[in-house]
Formats: C-alpha cells, structure tokens, sequence
C-alpha cells in the first residue's frame, strides 16, 4: 500500500487522510447548494453552474480519499470522522450560505470534535481480514446476507414507492436512502483495497478477479445512487439540515455493516469498546445540537424570583 515505506504506521496515516477527505466532504454539500441557488437565481440549470461542479469535483476528491482511508485504517474508525466534515459544512454554510450557527450548534461543533479524538485513542489498530478466502467467508455468512438482504429490501421499497410519494416534504426518505446505500459503498471501498493485489498481481486469480468486478459494480452502483439522492435532498432541504442528519444515519448504517462484515470490533479491548461507544454518542449529540440550532435558540428570560432561567 501507499504509506508501506513510511514511518507513518498505516492506521495512522489513515486517520490522517480520513480527517483531510472529512474536510474536503465537508464542503461539497454547500458548494453544491450555493450552487443550486445561483442556478436558481438565473433560471438555469444547476448542471450550467461552475459552483456546483466544484462541489461535485470536490465529492469526488473526497471519496477517492475515503478509499485510500478505509484500505489503510479501521472503518469503525474512519467513518466516525466524518462528524469533522459536518463540522465544517456548518462553519461554511453559515459563512457562504449565511445559514445562522448559533450556541447549540457552536456547542454542537466542539462536541463532534472532543468525540473525534476520542475515537481516533481508542481506535483499533489492526485488520482483522487480511485476505481474500477471509473475506469470501464474511460475505457468505449467514448473518451478513441476510442484514444485505433487509437493505435491499428497505431500498426497493423507499426507491420505488416511498421517494415519489414523500420524499419532497418528509427529508428522512432521502436520508435513509443514502444511508443505506453507505452499507455497500464502505465495505465495497475497503474490499476492493483487500481484493486488488490478488486479482492483478503475481499472475492474477480469475476468482479474486470476479470478486474484484463485483465489488467493483456494486460501488459504482451505490456512490451514483448516492449521488442522485443527495441532490435531490440538496434542492428541497437545507444543506446544515441535510447534512447532520445524513451524517448520524450514514455513520450508523456504515458501522454496524463493517462490524458485521469485518468484524474490526474484535481487535477492541473492553475499556476501548467503551470508550469508543461514548465518543460515538458524544458525537451523535453534536450532531444533532447542529441540526436543533436550526430550528430552536437558546434564549435566557428571568423568571419571578429575579434569577435568570433558561
């Protein structure tokens, strides 16, 4: 792999590339919003507007980035960062979107980041499938096809009927959409990184090769589906709104498929199990102080007693 050479140690430099593609992911969102709305304004098409295309070109950097991430790093561990990219968007959208960031969601911010680092301690540091047969074996497992089966089957279902009916008014149908998606995308991602050197190197495998398609299309497939629903919640709801809670449903959907599929939750120890628990929530309730200071301010009035109440 890329960081072989380094003196950087792999999970290390992982974490790295996960917290810069956080950053980069970040902005995509309000690039392509700000884009939608200058489209908007001019009566055109958002495809016309070079904002928007940024955005999108920044979503592409961003992923090619979480690729390198989840190949050299944890998923339990990378996906978790990308509370930082929330993070972000929140500071960026109020500054080119002028969507107001108040003290829940300043409070919000520090949350997701004290969590963050928290994470990144008590992260695993090693992988607990390290080669093609293992991986073949946890894509067979009786648990892990029926979880991909109840996701296909709520995909279909919010796809086909739900989406056309509700998804303009009801922001949790697109929400849902791209966050089931995310358990195909991540574990593709970091399969295809294990899969790789066995399909094209030394000669090849015809097996690994196959697998390595497959997982190949089912990436592609997903990442594009992604994509088309993003910009569909993008044009109903705003970005901050969209965002955060894309954030705790994707991160979700995406940990309990890697620990399912990988089963990195081995390498843990009881006391980072823990801790890796109350850094999620501690995130998770970042998230949504982000996501409630859109809606609510916190106001302080004085009660009868002459005292200040919140």
């Amino acid at each position: 792999m890329v960081f072989e050479s380094s003196d950087i140690p792999m999970p290390v430099a992982g974490m790295i590339i996960a917290v810069v593609s956080s950053l980069i992911n970040g902005s995509t969102f309000v690039l392509q919003k700000k884009g939608m709305l200058r489209a908007q304004a001019k009566g055109s098409s958002y495809l016309k507007d070079a904002v928007w295309w940024s955005g999108t070109l920044s979503m592409i950097v961003g992923q090619i980035g979480n690729f390198l991430a989840y190949n050299t790093a944890p998923a339990v561990t990378v996906t978790p960062l990308g509370a930082l990219g929330v993070l972000f968007g929140a500071v960026l959208s109020w500054w080119v979107l002028r969507e107001r960031l108040e003290l829940l969601g300043q409070l919000g911010c520090v949350l997701c980041c004290c969590g963050s680092v928290v994470l990144i301690i008590h992260a695993p540091h090693a992988q607990s499938i390290t080669s093609t047969t293992q991986l073949e074996e946890s894509l067979l497992d009786p648990v892990f096809v029926c979880y991909v089966s109840l996701v296909l089957l709520l995909l279909i279902t919010l796809i086909v009927w739900v989406a056309p009916a509700h998804g303009s008014s009801k922001i949790m149908v697109y929400v849902s959409i791209c966050a089931l998606l995310g358990s195909f995308t991540v574990p593709s991602s970091k399969a295809l990184g294990l899969v790789a050197e066995e399909a094209f190197l030394g000669g090849g495998s015809p097996r690994a090769l196959v697998l390595f398609l497959g997982l190949l299309g089912t990436l592609a497939a997903s990442v594009s589906t992604q994509f088309l629903y993003i910009n569909k919640a993008l044009e109903q709801f705003s970005c901050n709104l969209f965002e955060a809670v894309y954030y705790v449903a994707f991160t979700s959907s995406v940990l309990l498929a890697s620990a399912l599929l990988f089963k990195e939750w081995r390498e843990l120890t009881v006391v980072d199990s823990l801790a890796m628990v109350c850094a999620l929530v501690t995130v998770f309730i970042g998230v949504v102080l982000l996501r409630v200071s859109h809606e609510a301010m916190l106001t302080w009035t004085k009660g009868e007693d002459g005292h200040k109440v919140d």
